[in-house]
């Protein structure tokens, strides 16, 4: 095994929001607290110590206990569990949505990470307790985002009518999804456990809450893993006193505005707020709270009340008011004594525009860290690619880009553009130079000549490189079949590919390989060569 690290920023594929984060660009400065270092999880844990509660700390052991109360837990786990009755207890927390089967690859890594920054942390500050946390997303209710997962270019998926928090769905019908699963597993002895792993999660849990749970626990929990359901009445009694500004105020709204206003002058916003940016969740719905005509209503229901009904209908059922996507962050910073929150470029990116929000309602804003990123090649892709002579970073550039460099370094004639272009705007700056002296109104002409030559040799350049992709047809070939099968789709693969189909082939060695050569303070892409 090889393990091969290089910059994000050369795999092409992180946003530039992330590569300036990670560079420590001013411009990303005022958009996040301490930086994800040693130093700064140390000066997150004497903020986050004096600001959370001992009875938030009890509520959250008491639900805990109730959600791990008919589950196999193991002693780490529920050691974990009790040490967060303790003030010098923290969490560092990931969360992911409730994909069928963990869906893409980055879900193990999402967890790795967290796992492993627990690990770190234990050994430089031995006087505290780390503990690492999975926030399942159970109150979501996009469906079809979850419903599926991709196994070797198939995609598998679970076909279901039901509404509201997929949570809360019941598990029916999933035997069928069984049914293919295993028709594409084999009979291995691998594919024997990834088929009972499966059975056992879905078919034997009513919810997929439950069977997430069963799931994470099976892969993680030797390994101390809490997994967290806040969709829980006593969670949500936490969180009343901020969904009833929510609700009068709508600081969330005006918060996170003013920091877009600031944010998109240098990247891209990831998600707008709403005035209100609550749902209103039963076992049958979530659909957005709004204020209209002087009443809070449910959209696409009859449901409405006047602000004292509803404030009164907080305090009796809290349960059924939804933190949206800008403040669900603020839910789980509410609920946990959390130092860090690690999640994938996207969601640190709206992270970023939520730290003006944090200050208004004077709860600590975690650290963000962006979570392990890794490229799985074998054996054989590598000894093709050094047959190749592709390099590691070589392998993450566009196709067309890779295919025009490898065929001018093996083509019999080499041909390089590059001093004829030089060359001809060299020129067209003397035509230029002598037509502003003599005649401005001509410089116009020269610009549009030089337009028009460039354009010529771009085009005469192109041509030969078809002409000579087409006379290394067997290499071209060779290096699209190779990238496509390492990068599918061209996109990284842990966006794509399950992990089931490496259990398939490396078994439970699969987690341990990562978990060993994962470190998340690193700040580096990972490519393992197994």
């Amino acid at each position: 095994m090889k393990v091969t690290n290089i910059p994000f920023k050369t795999t092409g594929f992180f946003s530039k929001t992330m590569i300036d984060y990670l560079e420590k660009n001013e411009n990303t400065i005022p958009f996040y607290g301490n930086y994800p270092s040693i130093e700064g999880l140390k000066k997150q844990i004497a903020i986050k110590r004096d600001s959370f509660k001992i009875e938030s700390r009890k509520t959250l052991v008491d639900v805990l206990k109730k959600q791990y109360n008919q589950v196999k837990t193991s002693e780490e786990t529920e050691k974990n569990i009790n040490d967060l009755s303790l003030d010098n207890t923290f969490t560092i927390t990931t969360g992911h949505q409730l994909n069928l089967f963990t869906g893409p690859l980055y879900f193990l890594y999402k967890i790795l990470s967290v796992i492993n920054l627990c690990e770190e942390l234990r050994v430089q500050n031995p006087t505290e307790n780390f503990v690492p946390i999975y926030w399942m997303a159970t109150e979501d209710h996009d469906f079809e985002e979850i419903n599926y997962f991709n196994f070797k270019g198939k995609k598998v998926q679970w076909n279901s009518d039901q509404t509201g928090g997929v949570g809360r769905f019941s598990t029916e019908g999933l035997n069928e999804v069984l049914e293919v699963l295993s028709n594409h597993l084999g009979t291995s002895k691998n594919a024997q456990y990834l088929s009972e792993l499966f059975k056992d999660g879905y078919l034997k849990h009513d919810t997929l809450a439950g069977a997430t749970r069963y799931i994470a626990n099976e892969l993680f929990g030797e390994y101390g893993l809490i997994i967290i359901d806040a969709d829980d009445t006593a969670l949500k009694q936490e969180f009343v006193p901020y969904v009833e500004r929510e609700l009068t105020e709508q600081i969330s709204h005006q918060k996170v505005t003013e920091t877009i206003s600031e944010l998109e002058k240098s990247y891209k916003v990831q998600v707008n707020p709403r005035e209100i940016n609550l749902f209103y969740l039963t076992d049958e719905i979530r659909e957005r709270i709004v204020f209209e005509d002087g009443l809070y209503k449910v959209n696409e229901t009859n449901i409405t009340w006047t602000k004292d009904e509803i404030l009164k209908h907080l305090k009796e059922k809290p349960e059924c008011f939804s933190p949206n996507v800008i403040m669900r962050p603020l839910y789980q910073e509410v609920i946990l004594p959390n130092l860090c929150y690690i999640g994938g470029g996207g969601e640190l990116a709206y992270w970023f525009e939520l730290k003006k929000y944090f200050e208004a309602v004077e709860i600590p804003f975690p650290i963000l860290l962006l979570r392990n990123s890794v490229q799985v090649i074998s054996e054989k892709q590598q000894k093709k690619l050094n047959s190749l002579n592709i390099s590691i970073e070589e392998l993450f550039k566009k196709q067309n880009n890779l295919l025009a460099q490898k065929v001018l370094e093996s083509s019999e004639v080499k041909v390089d553009f590059t001093k004829q272009k030089q060359f001809l705007q060299d020129q067209f700056t003397e035509l230029r130079t002598v037509a502003e002296k003599t005649d401005v109104s001509f410089v116009g002409a020269v610009n549009a000549q030089e337009k028009k030559q460039l354009k010529g040799l771009q085009n005469l350049e192109k041509r030969w490189l078809r002409a000579e992709k087409r006379k290394q047809k067997e290499l071209v070939d060779r290096i699209v079949l190779l990238q496509n099968e390492i990068l599918p789709n061209q996109s990284l693969e842990e966006r794509q590919r399950n992990f089931s189909e490496y259990y398939l082939e490396y078994g439970a060695t699969f987690i341990k390989t990562l978990k060993e050569n994962l470190h998340p303070l690193q700040l580096e892409f990972t490519v393992l060569t197994l």
